[in-house]
């Protein structure tokens, strides 16, 4: 949400998808921006793995197709499994959403109600591989690590 406000003071619409996956892993949000009539995105998480996108994306299925190989919970396991229909944040008055101190848990289902298409079909996710040890390993990093406690 704070990207999609930013995008907004800097003159796009504060647009944003719900990217829904597997019980075993978390949602994800990302704020929208068109350039040149192809989607890009921004995102934040921690992790390297699902943040910005390029705006190089011909529709907003294959911007979250773009996520899917990257998209898995700590066992290896690749979870992306729907994305939503974009939505323009505007539509929610400003102290839900912006200017709210609290957590947003209202914003919060609203986008996990709105309209979501699958990525793949059951048969597909039959076959999904887990990622190897390798990008498991690769997946830990993060920008900001905790702490180490002083003993």
């Amino acid at each position: 949400m704070f990207a999609a406000c930013a995008l907004w003071v800097h003159g796009d619409p504060p647009l944003v998808m719900h990217l829904d996956c597997h019980e075993s892993d978390y949602p994800h949000v990302i704020a929208l921006f068109r350039r040149s009539g192809a989607w890009g995105a921004i995102s934040k998480t921690n992790g390297a793995p699902l943040r910005y996108r390029d705006p190089v994306y011909r529709t907003l299925r294959e911007l979250a197709m773009s996520y899917f190989h990257e998209y898995s919970n700590k066992r290896g396991h690749k979870t992306l499994r729907s994305y939503s229909i974009w939505f323009d944040m505007r539509r929610i008055p400003i102290e839900e959403w912006v200017t709210n101190p609290k957590s947003c848990w209202e914003t919060h289902d609203l986008l996990t109600d709105l309209r979501h298409y699958p990525l793949i079909t059951p048969r597909q996710e039959r076959m999904l591989t887990r990622r190897d040890r390798f990008e498991r390993q690769a997946a830990k990093m993060v920008e900001y690590p905790r702490p180490v406690e002083k003993v």
